[in-house]
């Protein structure tokens, strides 16, 4: 039995810096999806647009071809530069990517919520991702530092030593394999571990 595709991304943008690092953000956030990168519209029409299901393109780039956006409207999203909602373009779903990786990250994970809310419209989660590697208490651990709680503040709140916190905090980035608080915030939230709007702006 054929294996089911993953869903592909295309980002689209001439800017290389800001392409690799939302592409890498994004495979945290969603990684079940394949993530292809473009440095040009032509660059895009020529490997088959049809297949899929998110556009996320440069404002400049939607402009210039505004009838093709406008038919995929519901796939697109805008990469802009500022969050001010008066200069964001009316009927689309916007992104701004000048802004701190948190808060990056905290939109995009609205967004993705947003759109395939309860895994709506996504292929299942493949086993290894869907296990529970964590105990109990590092999951409680993992939530607070989600929420960007310090280990001193996590000490507190679970009434447990600093020193303990420290050997949970290891334990949990050795078996995730991820060392960033980024990376452990989307996991926390894509696990349903914590809640987006309890992450600390």
């Amino acid at each position: 039995m054929k294996q089911e595709e993953r869903p592909n991304i295309a980002i689209v943008d001439s800017n290389t810096l800001a392409v690799l690092g939302l592409r890498q953000i994004l495979q945290n956030v969603m990684p079940i999806m394949s993530i292809e990168t473009y440095g040009s519209f032509a660059e895009l029409q020529a490997n088959h647009p049809e297949h899929f299901v998110h556009f996320f393109v440069a404002m400049s780039i939607v402009l210039e071809h505004r009838d093709f956006f406008l038919e995929h409207q519901r796939r697109t999203i805008v990469l802009t530069n500022s969050t001010d909602p008066n200069i964001q373009l009316s009927g689309f779903h916007c992104l701004s990517i000048n802004q701190p990786e948190k808060h990056l990250i905290k939109s995009l994970l609205m967004l993705e919520q947003h759109a395939h809310a309860h895994g709506k419209n996504l292929p299942p989660i493949t086993d290894v991702l869907n296990k529970k590697i964590l105990s109990d208490r590092e999951i409680e651990v993992l939530a607070l530092i989600a929420q960007g709680f310090l280990n001193k503040e996590i000490a507190d709140l679970l009434s447990i030593g600093l020193t303990t916190v420290i050997t949970h905090r290891k334990n949990i980035t050795d078996k995730l394999g991820m060392k960033s608080v980024s990376a452990l915030t989307i996991y926390a939230v894509m696990h349903g571990y914590v809640d987006i709007n309890k992450l600390r702006d």
